[in-house]
């Protein structure tokens, strides 16, 4: 922890009061050295737009907000055709070269940021990222209505995951090893396996779709052998250092690989406002920033799901 002035908004950004923000698995990772990161981690969270500079900003100032994490910058191709969130020279709250929500400050570009509903709580709020996560797979793989598919990890990013493919009206079977995690999905109409000892129970070449949600460097090859011949994987982990997988089976089935990342957060503030998803039993604890430390601690922790941080007297 440190002491750090206010920081500076420059024209077209907002300065956030925090409200609340999740420690997340990629934060863990960041610990661990993916992506060579150093300084204030954070990425999901909720605030209060404090300051604001630029021709619209007054407009925010008192509201609750939450905001997208990638900063680009608007002029090269990739963002000409839309795909900002690819610009090669972006910067990431809290994961590339910007300062992240784990603070009591922070800033974002005005563009970048999204009002919250009153329909939405607090604590909820921190969730709308990495349910616009979960969304991105319906704008990259064509999932048709009623289709099977298989979820693969029952933790904070795979429980999202299968109840925003549900609520699409897919038929999603959620494999995990944690049964009173699972439990948490199945009001939503999801069916749940557990997985047993070395991958027991998973039934082989059996999913048109499979995404992995492990976070583990092992679950790619586990999805590989779930999926059926011209299946497709969903790569939804992050994991620091390398994966190692055996490429034939892929290859010799014509699986499609689909690395999925960021999504868009319109769809996210609907799911989440309409109560199509539910987050209320994805919280495990809450923190203050002043013992963060003690946060990730409990974060890294087996069988843990969201750990909120908060600003202190909050």
């Amino acid at each position: 922890m440190r002491r750090q002035p206010l920081p500076r908004v420059p024209r077209g950004f907002a300065r956030i009061r925090l409200l609340a923000a999740g420690i997340c698995s990629t934060d863990l990772e960041l610990q661990r050295g993916y992506y060579g990161f150093s300084g204030t981690p954070g990425h999901e969270f909720v605030g209060i737009v404090t300051e604001a500079e630029g021709a619209d900003g007054v407009s925010w100032i008192g509201k609750r907000v939450t905001g997208e994490i990638n900063l680009a910058c608007g002029k090269c191709e990739w963002c000409a055709r839309g795909l900002g969130r690819h610009c090669p020279t972006r910067t990431v709250l809290g994961i590339v070269k910007h300062p992240g929500a784990f603070r009591e400050f922070l800033t974002l570009p005005l563009h970048n940021l999204h009002s919250v509903p009153e329909s939405i709580p607090m604590e909820a709020a921190p969730f709308i990222e990495p349910i616009a996560a979960a969304c991105e797979i319906l704008d990259q793989v064509k999932i048709p209505k009623g289709a099977r598919l298989a979820v693969l990890g029952d933790g904070k990013l795979g429980l999202l995951v299968s109840q925003v493919l549900q609520a699409h009206g897919a038929r999603v079977r959620l494999y995990g090893r944690h049964r009173e995690k699972m439990r948490i999905v199945e009001p939503a109409g999801v069916e749940t396996e557990l997985i047993g000892e070395a991958g027991k129970n998973i039934a082989l070449r059996a999913w048109p779709i499979v995404v992995d949600c492990t976070g583990s460097n092992q679950g790619l090859q586990t999805a590989i052998a779930m999926t059926e011949p011209r299946g497709t994987i969903v790569m939804k982990s992050t994991v620091h250092g390398l994966v190692p997988i055996d490429t034939a089976p892929v290859i010799v089935n014509e699986i499609t690989l689909v690395g999925s990342r960021c999504g868009r957060f319109e769809p996210a503030l609907r799911l989440l406002a309409s109560g199509k998803v539910r987050v209320d039993q994805l919280i495990s604890d809450e923190f203050t920033l002043d013992r963060a430390p003690e946060a990730f601690a409990k974060a890294a922790q087996k069988g843990v799901l969201k750990i909120l941080l908060k600003p202190p007297g909050t």
